[in-house]
């Protein structure tokens, strides 16, 4: 497990990268970034640190942060610029999000009842969850 710190502009981004995870590290990080943005510790313009300097805090090849950082211009959640590098930028399209929410949540919640989790137990979570990213954008 890698718990970094990574600074750019003086603004320090935390980082849990599992290295001994069956999740490809580049989904890590990917997601990672995405947490950072529910919970406003990165905001929408905020610059992401360079490929360079993101690989060689973590450790990991530039590849594999080139590829999280693509993955999430694909998503919406940021832009990339030749001069500015990665920047935060929301691009939503609520309905897309929602389509993409039910497919993901349909495998998760699909484990979950082969788990026998109950309805009460995943609205439980799902609001717990929840409401830990309003709590941290207060």
């Amino acid at each position: 497990m890698c718990i970094t710190d990574i600074t750019k502009d003086g603004e320090k981004m935390i980082l849990q990268i599992d290295f001994n995870s069956e999740e490809a590290i580049y989904i890590q990080l990917r997601n990672q970034i995405i947490i950072g943005i529910a919970t406003e510790s990165i905001r929408e313009g905020d610059p992401l640190p360079s490929v360079r300097q993101m690989a060689d805090n973590i450790g990991i090849n530039m590849h594999t942060v080139n590829k999280a950082y693509s993955v999430l211009k694909q998503e919406g959640f940021v832009k990339l610029d030749r001069r500015k590098g990665a920047v935060v930028s929301l691009d939503v399209d609520k309905i897309q999000v929602l389509d993409e929410m039910r497919r993901d949540l349909s495998v998760v919640l699909a484990r979950g009842i082969c788990k026998n989790i109950s309805c009460d137990e995943v609205h439980q979570l799902v609001d717990e969850i929840f409401q830990s990213f309003m709590k941290s954008q207060r």
